[in-house]
């Protein structure tokens, strides 16, 4: 490995606010494709400045675009570093009226300002203070910036794991975790759909010869979150039925989403959601499965000597690393199952993502770009 000194580069706290306070205000949620297209041009302009060659790559499915962006190198077309990340949100457009961006003290506060915004703009950051400092990273570094890890990844998985099979590092922003670790290892998450048909009738007048939709998924729901456990959690959202309050409802749908720590216990998990399709008090449920992300075990080899590296770069920042296996997912779980050495939650320490009080640290936007800066110009 390479050696260089992270802290004698020159972040400027202030200056980064300013450049991904624009960011935060472009709200980019997965479902609106033109938003989140308007985000990934702001992105590649930056990323233009730094002198990077930029490809829009299409979206697909109905959703946004991704950024490509490779950094000029001598060695271009090797295997180097990939920064992997996504623009979009969970947050819809408006929410800025709800949790506006702003300063506050230490925080800056907005919708998509810690998952992952300021993660992605911290990476960009560290690039551009190499550049200006005139430190040559060993290896080529790639951006890959895309639409839909908040809602599974579905059209840009095997983007992601095209890039990462041309890398020999893949780095993630994602937000930092409370207890200040690098993520090493994520959990396995499956998410599926519940479907159910009734027979539609007269609330006021054929409600007992109708058979309830919603009535079913209710109960369903139930026994569905009662299977969480430790190893393997069950969640419900995005519940759906017809709109006429008279009407019996013939028909209802569900997300399921399920997080377990092992891929034995995800199997497991999912055939416990897969055994409730069937006949329900006269209605037919019917569970399709949805996009999945695997098991990134911990403690790889190529993962941890990653980590290795890390950490000795903190230890020279102050700063004392560990590190661990967590759930929630990210591209990681692509790249890691693979087999490629990574390194997830390196992106602004901060809380409530998904919320409406959603905020970072300021101070860690520049404590994270130093570390990614000098894991940038020194692996090789």
């Amino acid at each position: 490995m390479v050696t260089m000194d992270p802290a004698a580069l020159p972040f400027d706290t202030d200056a980064m606010v300013r450049g991904l306070i624009p960011w935060v205000t472009c709200e980019s949620p997965t479902f609106d494709a033109a938003a989140v297209a308007r985000m990934m041009d702001l992105a590649a302009i930056d990323l233009a400045e730094l002198g990077a060659s930029i490809e829009i790559i299409p979206g697909r499915m109905g959703l946004g675009p991704s950024v490509r962006a490779r950094l000029p190198h001598p060695k271009a077309g090797t295997p180097g570093i990939l920064i992997s990340g996504h623009m979009d949100t969970v947050h819809p457009i408006g929410t800025l009226a709800l949790n506006p961006c702003r300063v506050e003290g230490s925080r800056l506060y907005g919708p998509g300002v810690l998952d992952m915004k300021a993660g992605n703009y911290l990476a960009l950051e560290a690039a551009r203070q190499l550049a200006r400092a005139g430190i040559p990273t060993p290896l080529p570094v790639t951006f890959l910036f895309t639409p839909d890890e908040e809602i599974g990844t579905p059209a840009t998985r095997t983007l992601i794991e095209a890039e990462a099979r041309a890398s020999r590092y893949v780095l993630v922003p994602e937000p930092a975790r409370a207890d200040g670790c690098l993520t090493t290892g994520r959990y396995a998450i499956a998410r599926f759909s519940l479907h159910l048909t009734g027979a539609r009738g007269h609330a006021g007048f054929a409600e007992k010869s109708s058979l309830s939709a919603v009535r079913v998924l209710a109960h369903t729901i139930l026994e569905v979150e009662a299977m969480s456990g430790p190893d393997c959690t069950f969640s419900v959202n995005d519940i759906r039925s017809g709109s006429w309050v008279n009407c019996v409802p013939d028909q209802a749908s569900a997300q399921v989403l399920s997080m377990a720590k092992t891929q034995s216990d995800l199997d497991a998990g999912v055939a416990r959601v897969a055994a409730l399709a069937g006949e329900r008090e006269g209605v037919r449920l019917e569970v399709r499965p949805g996009v999945v992300r695997p098991v990134w075990q911990d403690g790889l080899p190529g993962t941890m000597a990653l980590f290795d590296q890390a950490r000795k770069l903190a230890a020279g920042l102050g700063e004392t690393l560990a590190s661990g296996s967590m759930g929630g997912g990210s591209d990681a779980n692509f790249t890691g199952a693979m087999g490629i050495p990574s390194l997830c939650s390196l992106g602004a320490a901060g809380d409530g993502y998904h919320t409406t009080e959603e905020y970072i640290d300021i101070p860690s936007l520049a404590r994270r770009g130093r570390l990614m800066a000098g894991l940038m110009a020194t692996l090789d």
